[in-house]
């Protein structure tokens, strides 16, 4: 149970969830300990001041069972000390130490006093030191900050040798396993694709092990009778007792972006859409969720500081849902051609 805690935890969208279904217990104050917390100056005595003034009763606390350490709620916990409480709520957690301090990152970039850049930084680096098979995007779920980000950090500690054990692949935050030099698993794309030309990306991607875009780079490539490696990746793995290369290809430069306003009045516009009752749904739902170029520069400023981090894994959240959108809708059109 504990391992099995520890794969869904790494999905930020099941995190509540799962804080949800752990038992709450009543424990004295007086028998819990801090955690190793990833705040790197302790307490804030105005913010637990603050919740001390509460007269609605505050969350559970998360405590660490094994060591009876708070893993989230030391504020809370201090708060309950200061109201003279004999007892406090809290939601017990059975794990390791090290899946209990992720744990304790992620609570505190979910909710209440956020933790500062340089705090997730720090907690990144930990996390990349004693998790390395985790991918960027699974350790940026955990600490508030960009997949980016982390790649730049775990580049760093690899430089400084503070990465952690070196591996030859990474496990993404669906859960599958997917090798830092991924020739093989485009490789294994093509053998799939010939003998099924007809397969979707997502079904290529599934059974080659690679990710969705690495499948239709290798299917473009083939299209356009190249080979399915990009240069890089051919000359390492033809070059004699060469090392494998663990970066991707570098993108090429982006796009001029299209006008939104522009697209947008153009399905306004389409019959097809227009004139039907299906239509006129997917229109009002666009129009509704749409955000054009530096729409959101003035809201910026009107955004609490303590909901910053929580709003900005919202809009991260929604990115990614646009994105799995659009590449449905690519993939339905190029079956739709075939």
């Amino acid at each position: 149970m504990v391992n099995d805690f520890a794969d869904r935890m790494k999905a930020e969208q099941n995190y509540s969830e799962l804080i949800d279904k752990l038992p709450i217990e009543r424990l004295p104050v007086e028998s819990l300990q801090m955690l190793d917390s990833p705040r790197l100056h302790g307490e804030n005595p105005e913010h637990t001041r603050m919740l001390a003034s509460i007269d609605a009763p505050l969350p559970p606390i998360i405590v660490h069972r094994a060591t009876m350490r708070v893993i989230d709620g030391a504020h809370r916990l201090g708060a309950a000390r200061i109201r003279g409480d004999d007892v406090i709520e809290a939601r017990m957690f059975d794990g390791t130490a090290r899946e209990a301090f992720v744990l304790g990152v992620k609570a505190n970039i979910a909710h209440g006093l956020p933790l500062s850049v340089a705090e997730r930084t720090t907690a990144a680096e930990r996390i990349i030191a004693s998790h390395p098979s985790w991918s960027d995007r699974t350790i940026a779920a955990s600490t508030g900050l960009s997949a980016r980000t982390i790649g730049n950090i775990r580049r760093r500690l690899e430089s400084q040798g503070g990465a952690g054990e070196q591996v030859t692949a990474r496990i993404g935050r669906d859960g599958r396993v997917r090798p830092l030099n991924n020739v093989e698993g485009r490789l294994k794309a093509v053998s799939y694709i010939k003998s099924q030309p007809d397969a979707s990306l997502r079904e290529i991607a599934k059974n080659a092990g690679v990710s969705p875009s690495t499948a239709r780079d290798v299917r473009n490539r083939l299209q356009r009778g190249e080979d399915p490696l990009p240069p890089a990746r051919c000359a390492t793995n033809r070059r004699p007792g060469g090392a494998h290369l663990t970066l991707e290809p570098k993108d090429p430069p982006p796009a001029p972006r299209p006008n939104l306003v522009s697209m947008l009045q153009g399905l306004k516009q389409d019959p097809s859409l227009r004139f039907t009752d299906s239509g006129r749904e997917l229109l009002r739902w666009m129009f509704a969720r749409a955000i054009q170029n530096n729409e959101w520069d003035g809201l910026v400023d009107k955004v609490p500081p303590h909901c910053a981090y929580v709003i900005a894994n919202v809009a991260r959240q929604c990115a990614q849902e646009w994105q799995e959108f659009a590449e449905t809708l690519e993939q339905q059109g190029a079956d739709r051609s075939a």
